[in-house]
């Protein structure tokens, strides 16, 4: 609860966390108890490894801060769907039928 907390003093941070929180989710969350979207333990045993060095690492208030004020300065430059950058998608077409 101590990351809630955290995140919950700062509402300019708050779209950034869910948006992590949907993206770091488990598939079908809601079907199991608790019904609650939290993260994959696989997936945060991970991170919590490549971040420091271990998996039963507890994230560090000021590095939620940051990695929330990271993915929200980085949000707009994010594509929005699966568009392919450059010429029309006809070159994909192309690619795909041989």
């Amino acid at each position: 609860m101590g990351m809630a907390r955290v995140v919950l003093r700062r509402p300019s941070l708050w779209f950034a966390a869910l948006a992590v929180l949907r993206r770091m989710a488990a598939p079908g969350w809601w079907r199991a108890s608790p019904r609650l979207p939290l993260p994959d333990p696989r997936l945060w045993d991970f991170r919590m490894v490549t971040a420091y060095g271990r998996a039963d690492a507890d994230p560090q208030p000021s590095d939620v801060i940051s990695y929330l004020q990271w993915c929200r300065s980085t949000a707009r430059h994010r594509p929005t769907g699966w568009e392919v950058p450059g010429p029309p998608n006809d070159r994909i077409d192309r690619i795909v039928s041989g």
